[in-house]
């Protein structure tokens, strides 16, 4: 008989975790244990969706003449996404990522009046991106050395519901040619005790 370990902790439950946004060129932290310091700002509350990190692949399989089956496959697109709804619309960092405007645009006057405009030819507006998924005593993080929102969408002003701003983040290589980096702390994995 086949003894099959099961062990909860090694589940995932996001059960907390949070969001930093910095431009591009701030260094992943060290560890998910740390707390993000300038550049790095918070986007606040998030809304109870969570955090979703997407996967978009394509692929190109490859079958022989004479043959039903395909002898070899070729990922011909390789996305990564994060997406999620922030609620603290407030926030000089929320509206700046928002309406793809510098935090300096954002600046009260003296009567504490804040005005800008959106314009209709948008310029790309990649930052870095810091994700932070905790259950217990495991921490996620996810740091996206590029990244952009490229969907957003509608906003609803309702007495019964709160607005917030529900994000698509598309991520990009560095210079390394990588998109997401991942710095975690897990529980050790038991070992295999086959019988």
């Amino acid at each position: 008989m086949v003894n099959i370990t099961r062990a909860a902790d090694l589940t995932v439950v996001g059960a907390n975790g949070g969001g930093w946004v910095s431009p591009v060129g701030t260094p992943a932290l060290a560890s998910p244990l740390s707390q993000p310091v300038a550049p790095w700002e918070p986007l606040g509350a998030i809304s109870d969706d969570g955090l979703t990190y997407g996967f978009d692949e394509d692929s190109q399989e490859f079958t022989p003449w004479g043959l039903t089956s395909p002898f070899r496959t070729q990922i011909t697109k390789s996305v990564r996404t994060f997406g999620l709804t922030v609620w603290e619309t407030s926030r000089v960092a929320v509206q700046s990522l928002q309406y793809r405007l510098d935090a300096a645009a954002l600046e009260p006057d003296v009567d504490g009046i804040t005005t800008f405009a959106e314009t209709a030819s948008p310029v790309p507006d990649r930052r870095a991106f810091w994700f932070l998924v905790v259950d217990g005593e495991s921490f996620r993080g996810f740091y996206v050395p590029q990244g952009e929102i490229n969907d957003r969408s509608d906003v609803s002003f309702k007495q019964d519901e709160m607005s917030g701003y529900e994000w698509t983040i598309t991520t990009y290589p560095d210079e390394a040619g990588n998109t997401v980096y991942h710095v975690d702390k897990l529980p050790a994995t038991p070992a295999y005790t086959g019988s």
